[in-house]
């Protein structure tokens, strides 16, 4: 089978292997590929396998190029690929859905605690020699908010959003959560519906996947219905959100402090309405990106196409 990687850096900059990939077919790995039509149809060719991170699959790629008979994603969200323009061609989409759970669960409460304790900018203040020419023993410049007796409202509850609910209830807080799919077994979050969530939670996280029907979905009404003074992480989709809804409800304080590692244009443009304020903490989608996360995600991804070339595909997102 020939095999092309359109975009596999972020994956794999040098520190793992694409050996597991070469044992399968002949593999072609680029580093980059811009989203530009020409360009991916010239370097899909005629390989059979395509593994994708972000390179949008259109279903005008798939008409010009016939060869496709498996798409991988490198990633858990696959909106990259049109999946029902690959049903229609017999293309299985292949996605990755756990391999990241543990380290963006990790990144969400840094994250947070970062918006609660300011670690970063009290290190840096002490660096420039503040904490030398300090007259007292001590010094802060933000409140220093506890966790512990604090409402956590998670929306969406999948394997992240359960694994950030386990760290929230060692930190002694409250969880709630809001998801399609409501387990009435849960022993660690309480289900409520949204504006329940908006309205009792002190931090919102956010960790569902991004669709047609929930675009913008934190937007200024969803802020008029949350607590004043609310904490928002984002470790999931940056078009969740409405950023100049945000940036304004920022401003005024009704939240109190952002903490995103994604934004709706990704790398972020110079003029995201975000950039610049000081109440906003901004990582560039770095998340799901330690090395061991990264080790899982190339494993597994791996092992669907060797499934799918064994005739008993897993993890196929787009068909029943």
């Amino acid at each position: 089978m020939k095999i092309v990687v359109l975009d596999g850096y972020t994956e794999n900059p040098g520190d793992l292997s694409w050996e597991k990939f070469r044992s399968l077919g002949e593999l072609t790995v680029y580093d980059r590929t811009e989203n530009d039509f020409d360009t991916i149809v010239k370097r899909i060719g005629n390989n059979q396998a395509v593994i994708v991170n972000k390179v949008n699959i259109t279903r005008e790629i798939l008409d010009a190029c016939p060869s496709i008979e498996y798409i991988g994603v490198l990633a858990t969200g696959y909106n990259i690929v049109d999946t029902e323009a690959a049903a229609e061609r017999g293309i299985p989409v292949c996605n990755v859905p756990t391999y990241a759970t543990a380290a963006v669960g990790q990144f969400t409460f840094a994250l947070l605690l970062e918006a609660c304790l300011h670690v970063g900018h009290h290190s840096a203040e002490v660096h420039k020699g503040r904490w030398s020419a300090n007259k007292d023993f001590c010094f802060w410049d933000y409140p220093l908010i506890e966790l512990s007796g604090k409402t956590m409202g998670l929306v969406g509850y999948g394997r992240i959003g359960r694994s950030v609910a386990t760290i929230a209830k060692a930190f002694g807080m409250n969880v709630l959560a809001y998801d399609n799919k409501m387990s009435l077994d849960d022993v660690i979050a309480e289900y409520t519906d949204l504006n329940d969530l908006y309205a009792r939670s002190d931090v919102i996280s956010l960790h569902c996947p991004m669709n047609r029907n929930n675009e913008k979905m934190i937007n200024a009404d969803a802020f008029c219905k949350m607590r004043d003074g609310v904490i928002l992480i984002n470790t999931s989709r940056g078009g969740l959100v409405d950023e100049n809804d945000l940036k304004d409800a920022l401003v005024s304080g009704k939240v109190a402090f952002a903490a995103i590692d994604v934004v709706s244009e990704e790398p972020i443009r110079p003029d995201n309405p975000l950039l610049g304020l000081d109440n906003c903490i901004i990582t560039p989608h770095i998340a799901w990106a330690s090395k061991e996360s990264r080790k899982r995600l190339m494993d597994t991804a791996a092992m669907n196409l060797m499934s799918y070339m064994d005739g008993e595909p897993i993890n196929v997102v787009n068909f029943g």
